[in-house]
């Protein structure tokens, strides 16, 4: 008899348990979420800024970054399309730099690991010195460092507008120049965008300490975005097969 009563006690109590912890999560997310640090955004522009790649957050213009194609790896468009609803990490190198470009990708493999089955981020490395760097020769590096071609891409162009964003999308070099054959950016910094496009920190890729924010950064960055549909629905499958076992052990008493 006790063991008939327990049966139907949890049958009953666990589905309305499961009903209210996910009927309610968004509730359960937001206070949670509501208390926690955020990152700052970079770029705040007037009211009355003309610029066209910009963006509103907390009542404040902030400059996103423009528009941009470059080809992968893989000889694929990579464009603004490609990361529209993504956090991404982005960077500049080169192949044949014999210093902090290395140190560079090892932290970008990290990154790469860390988020490697999570849809929301991506990895962005621009070469500066594309005249070298074609597309067979992206592949070979991407090779030696694991990049999966799909999380971790590569990136190669004209040399004017790769330096372009770099400084005027990225802002990671105050030096000015024109992207001219003289012209020569290297920069240590990695640089975390949202998915609106907005900046939100700068990290010294050779750095592993500054690297280990960046990672924390990102996962504080993905709690300002509610829950994804997909994630939903894993939730409601696990939600399901809780109440499918109940049923069972229901029967079994």
């Amino acid at each position: 008899m006790k063991s008939k009563l327990l049966g139907l006690l949890i049958a009953v109590l666990v589905p309305v348990a499961f009903f209210l912890f996910f009927d309610h999560f968004d509730f359960f997310q937001a206070q949670g979420r509501k208390n926690l640090p955020k990152l700052p955004r970079y770029g705040a522009l007037d009211a009355g800024s003309p610029q066209p790649n910009k963006a509103f957050a907390n009542d404040t213009l902030w400059h996103t970054v423009p528009d941009f194609e470059f080809t992968d790896q893989n000889g694929n468009a990579v464009n603004k399309q490609t990361v529209k609803d993504k956090i991404y990490v982005t960077d500049f190198f080169f192949t044949t730099c014999p210093g902090i470009c290395r140190r560079m990708s090892s932290q970008l493999q990290r990154v790469q690991k860390e988020y490697l089955n999570d849809p929301d981020v991506l990895i962005l490395s621009h070469t500066v010195d594309p005249e070298r760097d074609s597309v067979p020769v992206l592949n070979a590096y991407a090779g030696q460092y694991n990049a999966n071609p799909g999380k971790w891409k590569l990136l190669t162009g004209k040399k004017t507008e790769i330096y372009d964003i770099a400084r005027n999308g990225y802002f990671v070099t105050a030096n000015e120049g024109d992207g001219g054959p003289k012209d020569f950016i290297h920069t240590e910094k990695f640089v975390l965008v949202d998915k609106a496009g907005i900046i939100r920190g700068y990290y010294d890729g050779t750095d592993s300490i500054s690297v280990n924010k960046l990672l924390t950064d990102v996962k504080l960055l993905k709690l300002e975005y509610p829950m994804k549909k997909e994630n939903e629905m894993v939730l409601d499958r696990q939600r399901s097969a809780a109440e499918a076992e109940a049923a069972k052990e229901q029967k079994r008493n």
